[in-house]
């Protein structure tokens, strides 16, 4: 029960950073590879899931689901605190759309918007779901960076 209220008091200040424009989240510091690829071995805490969850707008069992987890496996996750590396690996993939969309939209809200939205470019997928693979992410990335240098393909 202590972990619960330390970890809810930590991810409410957490967000309050980022409503302040701060990062509040290790995943989307974006800092040295070495450090990430080891929190990603170990597992990310599940704060970091609730602080994306917050940022991008969407229900738990949607971001579980594009995490690869069903409803049993994201209670278990909820209960232990952590992800395991697959889905920490997930995680990271879609921290680091957000942060690119943020940078050309230079707007979080924007970002998250164009993401929960469906695209002619994914044929009517949103890019949040585009991006469930790692090859489809590289897509939505490369979609932005056509856009931003008005390629339009």
């Amino acid at each position: 029960m202590k972990y619960k209220a330390k970890a809810s008091e930590k991810m409410k200040a957490m967000l309050a950073r980022a409503d302040e424009g701060e990062e509040s989240s290790s995943i989307l510091r974006e800092p040295e590879a070495a450090y990430m690829v080891e929190k990603v071995r170990n597992g990310l805490d599940f704060i970091e899931f609730h602080a994306f969850r917050e940022m991008i707008g969407i229900t738990e069992e949607r971001l579980g689901a594009l995490l690869g987890m069903s409803r049993a496996t994201l209670h278990r996750r909820k209960k232990s605190g952590h992800l395991d590396r697959s889905e920490s690996d997930r995680l990271v993939r879609y921290a680091r759309i957000l942060n690119r969309v943020t940078e050309f939209f230079q707007s979080r809200k924007a970002a998250a918007e164009w993401l929960n939205s469906p695209a002619f470019a994914f044929n009517g997928e949103t890019p949040l779901d585009y991006a469930d693979t790692e090859i489809g992410a590289r897509e939505v990335e490369a979609l932005v960076g056509r856009i931003e240098h008005g390629v339009f393909s």
